[in-house]
């Protein structure tokens, strides 16, 4: 079995903190405000919040560098504002307006950015690690140090891309880090019930890849998890895989009423709100002080607030850019 690397004690700074709790509270308010707009008509479609799993984004700030590449599934949007992409473009592509970040044509699920290494934001489930181990590849190939950090979800845990991606990375050394959000539910069927394997992350075993669980609701555990996993990838020794347990406060989508769970199992994890139990340990340790905290609060709240307007005040695309960007057959529209 491929060997974990040793776990050394970490101690973070006022500065990390604070760049956590502005990222995590950032995604919860834009997540909430999203949930608000698509409940008066303004977001269309399918639509899945990042609410709950916003220590995960915080770890991934601090825990990568910014040339390192990023593939992950469809609940992605908090993702995407961690990696830097503009939120008044992510909110403009929510409403399907021009000046999205895809021009209008991904919406919720499809957010992409060359220049921030952020490839998506991939909408059919599992295939996006496939994709992810292929930029590894083409990392390794020009020779960089980079990786690419591949996410996907407890759901895409039993795809046969997983197993088929795992053993060519494997095989080859690539530098890829395997990540599994684990909050639980899949689409909404428990891991426990389509699985005999619970602990996601033995499935790296069987590849000899060093592999282990994280508890993903506290930015700390996620940050020095990927620590971990960044030097054993950079240092040559191939992929790694980290199986984060996390918990989504909605459902899996915004039609989603989430009465598979209990009452009681929701208000257990809420009881550990990530976003809630940073800002009390920021307090209680006295790192930072009430009105540094509230300036971090009304930063995002105007943040968040601009980036609706501008997304109201944009334009939807105009129809002859149905074609740009895309694919097709050169004479198109075409007759059989």
């Amino acid at each position: 079995m491929g060997k974990v690397a040793e776990k050394p004690k970490t101690v973070f700074d006022k500065k990390t903190y604070l760049e956590w709790y502005d990222i995590m509270l950032l995604i919860r308010r834009f997540e909430e405000r999203t949930l608000m707009a698509y409940g008066q008509n303004q977001v269309r479609g399918f639509c899945h919040v990042y609410i709950g799993q916003e220590a995960i984004a915080a770890g991934l700030l601090t825990g990568i560098r910014a040339e390192d590449a990023i593939v992950t599934g469809y609940r992605q949007h908090g993702i995407a504002l961690m990696r830097g992409l503009d939120p008044k473009a992510c909110m403009a592509e929510l409403f399907g307006k021009a000046t999205g970040v895809v021009k209008g044509k991904g919406g919720s699920m499809h957010f992409f950015s060359k220049e921030k290494r952020y490839f998506g934001g991939n909408g059919i489930v599992g295939a996006q690690i496939p994709i992810g181990t292929g930029i590894a590849f083409a990392e390794k190939y020009k020779g960089t140090d980079n990786l690419c950090v591949t996410m996907f979800g407890d759901g895409a845990a039993r795809q046969g891309a997983v197993f088929e991606s795992f053993n060519m990375a494997a095989t080859w050394k690539l530098p890829v880090l395997y990540i599994c959000e684990n909050n639980h539910y899949a689409m909404g069927t428990s891991v426990s019930r389509t699985s005999n394997v619970t602990d996601i992350y033995k499935i790296g075993q069987a590849f000899d890849m060093p592999s282990e669980p994280v508890d993903a609701m506290v930015p700390e555990e996620v940050h020095m998890a990927l620590e971990r996993a960044a030097k054993h990838i950079r240092s040559g020794a191939g992929p790694y895989f980290l199986e984060f347990k996390t918990y989504r406060y909605k459902g899996h989508s915004v039609s989603d009423p989430a009465k598979y769970r209990s009452k009681e199992e929701l208000k257990e994890y809420q009881e550990r709100d990530p976003v809630k139990m940073l800002e009390k340990k920021i307090l209680e340790a006295g790192t930072a002080t009430a009105a540094e905290i509230k300036e971090v609060k009304d930063r995002v709240k105007k943040i968040v607030e601009e980036s609706v307007a501008f997304a109201e005040a944009s334009p939807f695309p105009d129809p002859s850019e149905l074609y740009t960007d895309n694919y097709m057959q050169k004479d198109f529209p075409f007759t059989v």
